[in-house]
């Protein structure tokens, strides 16, 4: 049956016809593209045994990041330069790396209220713009503490597509800085009720 089929096409008939088949495949992605959100949402949730106030300090300042990023992990020589105040609306923080899984960016803290929230400006160059917001809800002595991040995907089909996989690619990095927060502020907390002197940090093993 194939024989009889492509048995009289010439070669140049037969490209042709493969040439339609993925222009067709591409179009049916592209078309498929656009009916995918524009903006993706990552979110992942941790819930802390200590009050919001003992938390709030490792979120407002970028600094304070160092001590439980998940990215900091994965090259511990990146450089970070800092600028504006320490913590707060403003505090700015610029990061370069060789590790294509840290790359380089920028990260400005844009709303700050204190034991409540904050919200930070992230530039990707290339990659694009995002904005990430902490959340701390007081659940009785413990606190559930929600780590979002919002991008916008543009118009870009290639980029589209890339929003369907963002919440795996972003969403484990989340759960593993949401258990080092955990771990850093748990032991913080623990040692300053107690006044005992504070053991030296070792991040959880994702």
């Amino acid at each position: 049956m194939r024989m009889l089929m492509f048995g009289s096409w010439s070669p140049s008939r037969i490209i042709l016809r493969i040439i339609a088949i993925v222009i067709a495949v591409l179009a049916v992605l592209v078309g498929t593209a656009y009916l995918l959100p524009r903006e993706v949402t990552v979110a992942r949730t941790v819930t802390i045994d200590a009050d919001p106030g003992a938390i709030f300090p490792y979120i407002n300042s970028l600094k304070a990041t160092q001590q439980w990023s998940p990215w900091l992990e994965r090259d511990p020589n990146v450089a970070l330069t800092y600028t504006g105040p320490d913590a707060g609306v403003g505090a700015s923080m610029v990061w370069s790396s060789d590790n294509p899984q840290v790359g380089e960016g920028s990260q400005k803290i844009t709303t700050s209220v204190a034991d409540e929230r904050v919200e930070t400006a992230l530039d990707f160059g290339a990659m694009g713009t995002a904005t990430a917001m902490f959340l701390l809800d007081a659940q009785g002595g413990a606190t559930d503490v929600t780590w979002t991040l919002v991008t916008d995907m543009g118009n870009s089909p290639i980029r589209r597509w890339m929003g369907v996989m963002m919440d795996r690619w972003v969403g484990q990095d989340y759960e593993n800085g949401l258990a080092n927060l955990k771990y850093v502020v748990e032991r913080n907390w623990v040692h300053s009720q107690s006044g005992m002197k504070r053991p030296p940090f070792s991040p959880p093993v994702a």
